[in-house]
């Protein structure tokens, strides 16, 4: 089964969904959603939470929020596997809670942060259960517009200091932009996505590749992963590496020598960087089976695995090609 692309960092804005198995209702009366909302103030002191949006429905829920610390995972573990428990125990239940792994989008907070809170907070109101969200008693909005008092774990500034100098003034422009927007042309800022996960502008995604998902080894549980690492052309690893080891880029490509350090650790970056098949890269390096591209890539990874030193010369060199 496909597990999705998690990007955990220091300061990283999500927006997390989670829904009930088989759309089967997580919420069956208001004790249920005090006892989340309970578990979500845990959450905040537990993990360093800071939770800027929630919306709680009846079989799904909504969280905007920031993790100083690298913890999404291990926070939102915790939040699901306690309320499951009290929920299944309440009822006398066994088995599923939630549908599998709760799904995390990483936002690029500058230029979608307000977006998404907005349609976060329209959410009642397109399922038609209030004609305004003011109405609507579990999700943040009436704490963003004063109509309630913020909850101890809810973090309203920064948003609102998006739409005003003032509190008074943020919140009253806050309110006309949610209650004016047309919720029949409002569109879902998740169309905007990169690769199912990543909303944010082009430098956005860029950024998030280079700096969290070259490194990272492939692994075929994650298509994600494969489709947003970065691509580099087979002749710039060749080059690099060649330069490195003070070899002509003719000694890496064609076959022949044994124990040809440069042509293995070319052949280990090139299935790492590429996104080329075992095969396509045996045909380029010399007419090869792709079992062999996949012997000689393994090799330097167990070698790598061993030796510090070499581990950093490779490393230094898979930089080199990043910055080309």
């Amino acid at each position: 089964m496909a597990r999705p692309l998690r990007v955990e960092y220091p300061g990283a804005y999500y927006h997390v969904i989670n829904r009930g198995n088989n759309q089967e209702k997580i919420f069956l009366n208001d004790r249920d959603k005090q006892k989340f909302l309970e578990y979500l103030g845990k959450a905040n002191e537990r993990f360093s939470l800071i939770i800027h949006t929630y919306c709680l429905m009846s079989n799904h829920f909504h969280l905007l929020l920031q993790t100083p610390e690298p913890n999404l995972s291990r926070a939102m573990q915790w939040i699901n596997v306690s309320y499951a428990t009290y929920f299944n125990r309440k009822r006398g239940r066994c088995g599923h809670l939630f549908q599998g792994r709760f799904k995390a989008i990483l936002i690029d907070a500058d230029g979608y942060l307000k977006h998404l809170s907005r349609y976060i907070h329209v959410n009642p109101v397109r399922a038609k259960i209030v004609s305004t969200p003011s109405k609507y008693q579990w999700s943040s909005y009436s704490a963003y517009i004063g109509k309630e008092k913020t909850p101890q774990f809810l973090k309203t500034d920064w948003l609102l200091s998006h739409f005003g100098r003032s509190k008074k003034e943020a919140k009253r422009n806050y309110k006309a932009f949610v209650e004016k927007a047309d919720i029949r042309t409002l569109e879902n800022p998740h169309k905007q996505l990169t690769e199912g996960f990543i909303l944010g502008d082009l430098d956005f995604v860029n950024w998030v590749k280079e700096a969290f998902l070259s490194k990272r080894p492939e692994d075929k549980e994650i298509p994600q992963l494969m489709k947003l690492k970065p691509k580099v052309q087979i002749e710039a690893i060749v080059d690099a590496v060649s330069e490195d080891f003070a070899c002509s880029a003719k000694q890496i490509i064609r076959k022949g020598r044994k124990k040809n350090k440069a042509r293995e650790v070319a052949i280990h970056l090139a299935r790492d960087l590429c996104g080329m098949s075992c095969k396509d890269l045996g045909l380029y390096f010399g007419g090869v089976s792709g079992a062999l591209i996949t012997i000689m890539s393994n090799r330097i990874a167990q070698e790598i695995e061993k030796n510090r030193r070499f581990k950093h010369r490779v490393e230094m060199i898979k930089t080199q090609i990043l910055n080309i």
